[in-house]
């Protein structure tokens, strides 16, 4: 750990616990007593002993931990940052007695702030389990201590080799990708997720607030149901962001900024979320032609049937040009920290890391067809039988439609059955690959595709969607209240109540107060963000007013009501019923008028009257 213009080697372990400071010592950096500057490594003294597990430096003081969890601070103490309630300077390392018995294990500094964290009691998920679970039945005979020995060699490992990625390189045809790729099921996945960010941070532009400002038509979008897709919010984004500088995609936070035509906004992030959800809903609701059911899920049989495949007949400029632009929202998901609600099947995410599919795949996505392709395989070999069956020499698509094989072969034969089913498993296993490589351009526009060979498909959908579940825990995390006590009864039944819903009615919540419809996966992507539950007395009388919600700020305003059952009653209509964006301004629209109102200091809000 370093502070500024000052070294500290620490050797945690060590037989001692000693721990040596150097370099510059004003303002008693160094812990030496004195503000002397220091050429070579000097002992710090002063802790009676006590051996040194831990250690962190701010700009110009420094806190440590020892073995047995006390902390000392010392150095500049203008703010505070040495936690003994003073502010003068402490010139040696100093206990800090209001965290005694607290057991601490670790501790961090910024700048001028320190944070120390505590294990009081060992968590669950930290237990040694007492036997092993079926499901895992190769490990049955194996020690539990064995295991648990093998797992912290997999994750050294791991943390070794995702620290070393930069020693290699990682092009499609080199040596190193052939190694990323051949480990990537063996990698711990956090180890791996953090030498990813590492890059994407390194590459994040943070000099503005939003990348180009779009003008987005939804009544325009969903006019008398039309089922043109160019009308789509997903289209319109697509022609005026394909040929946008890839620059624009690396902002850490909103990658466009969004007007809705005829909705009086000024969007300073809800409108952004809420643009997402839109196209995101609209992949998937038949109106672009880029995503198809699972063959599965056309005829009800098998797993995956509610989920989508990229559409293989999808192959025109226009439509790959939009698969582009899917594969630049992915991106900025991962980017972001920002899920799509998206219900892609496994399949195309293996193909997404450079994964080639198998026919196990196949049957993940259209079972009938392999067990059509088995029974032609495993035919008796007797020409009546390919005779009675009279098939065509072609094989249906993902889609349903019939794809000729072979321009030789009219029908199957005895003399070709092995030629048919071969050539039918090859169409098969890469009739996506069109739509996969414009997905892969769209990516890269964004994020660092060659580090996609460390990850395995599965991991690269959780990157990207997140988890479908809105888990209310940790919603319940990020909340803080104004106008109520978190003990309040109100409250109470708020959370109640939005623990009766649906997984549905959790996702109309969730777009209801942030435009999104999935939490981010983890507490750091909510990126400071906190979920703000107001209540005010402003409504009179209460019962007879909806919740309002302001998108941008993630902010819920409810007024004081009298039960739990019209609290229910009116937020289970307030998400099913108000999902437009202040349209005040659709009349004036529709006489031709100005289309888009300004006004920085105006928020996002949801209609809710």
């Amino acid at each position: 750990s370093s502070g500024i213009n000052a070294e500290w080697p620490l050797r945690p372990g060590g037989r001692n616990g000693d721990f040596y400071t150097w370099g510059k010592g004003d303002y008693h950096r160094l812990g030496h007593s004195s503000e002397d500057h220091v050429r070579w490594p000097q002992r710090v003294v002063g802790l009676n002993g006590q051996k040194v597990v831990e250690i962190s430096c701010g700009s110009l003081f420094c806190v440590c931990v020892t073995e047995d969890h006390q902390v000392y601070a010392w150095g500049d103490n203008d703010e505070g940052q040495c936690g003994n309630g003073k502010t003068s300077a402490v010139p040696t390392p100093m206990l800090i007695e209001t965290l005694q018995g607290k057991r601490i294990n670790r501790v961090a500094c910024g700048s001028a702030h320190a944070i120390a964290w505590s294990t009081l009691e060992q968590s669950a998920s930290s237990k040694q389990p007492d036997v092993i679970a079926p499901e895992y039945p190769l490990l049955q005979d194996l020690p539990i201590a064995n295991l648990r020995n093998r797992l912290i060699l997999l994750h050294s490992f791991s943390e070794i080799f995702s620290s070393s990625l930069r020693m290699f390189s990682l092009e499609a045809t080199s040596q190193g990708h052939k190694v990323t790729h051949s480990l990537r099921h063996t990698l711990v996945m956090s180890h791996k997720e953090t030498a990813f960010k590492k890059v994407v941070q390194a590459t994040m532009i943070r000099d503005r607030q939003h990348g180009p400002i779009l003008e987005l038509n939804r009544m325009f979008s969903t006019q008398r149901g039309s089922k043109d897709w160019s009308r789509t919010i997903f289209a319109q984004a697509c022609s005026m962001l394909i040929n946008v500088s890839s620059e624009s995609f690396l902002l850490p936070h909103r990658a466009w900024k969004v007007r809705f035509v005829g909705e009086s906004v000024d969007d300073v992030g809800g409108g952004y979320s809420e643009s997402i959800a839109e196209m995101c809903d609209e992949l998937q609701s038949g109106v672009l032609p880029l995503f198809i059911l699972t063959p599965n899920g056309r005829v009800d049989n098998g797993v995956n049937r509610d989920c989508y495949l990229f559409n293989p007949a999808a192959v025109s400029p226009e439509e790959t040009n939009m698969f582009r632009f899917l594969g630049i929202l992915m991106g900025i998901s991962v980017r972001t920290g920002s899920p799509l609600a998206l219900d892609i099947a496994p399949p195309m995410w293996k193909l997404l890391v450079g994964l080639p599919l198998t026919v196990d795949d196949l049957t993940e996505i259209d079972k009938d067809y392999v067990t059509g392709i088995n029974y032609l395989r495993d035919l008796p070999n007797k020409e009546e039988e390919f005779e009675a069956i009279d098939m065509p020499f072609s094989t249906p698509g993902a889609a349903g439609q019939e794809v000729p094989l072979s321009s030789t072969y009219l029908r199957i034969q005895l003399a070709n059955r092995k030629q048919y089913v071969q050539s039918a498993l090859e169409y098969r296993l890469h009739e996506f690959d069109h739509q996969v490589q414009a997905v892969v351009e769209g990516l890269a526009k964004v994020i660092p595709v060659p580090l996609l060979s460390l990850f395995t498909g599965d991991e690269l959908r959780t990157m990207v969607c997140g988890h479908p579940d809105i888990p209310l825990d940790m919603l319940k995390s990020v909340a803080v209240y104004k106008g109520v006590e978190y003990t309040s009864p109100l409250v109470q039944w708020f959370w109640e109540t939005l623990e009766s819903f649906s997984p549905t009615e959790r996702s109309l919540f969730l777009r209801f107060v942030w435009g999104r419809t999935r939490l981010p996966r983890n507490i750091a992507d909510f990126r400071g963000r906190d979920f703000v539950l107001q209540v005010l007395d402003k409504y009179q009388p209460p019962d007879h007013f909806l919740p309002e919600s302001y998108t941008c700020f993630f902010l819920l305003k409810m007024p004081r009501y009298s039960s739990k059952q019209i609290l229910v009653e009116k937020l289970r209509y307030a998400i099913n019923f108000c999902k437009s964006i202040d349209t005040d301004d659709y009349a004036r629209i529709t006489r031709g008028d100005e289309a888009i109102m300004d006004g920085e200091d105006s928020d996002i809000e949801l209609s809710s009257q």
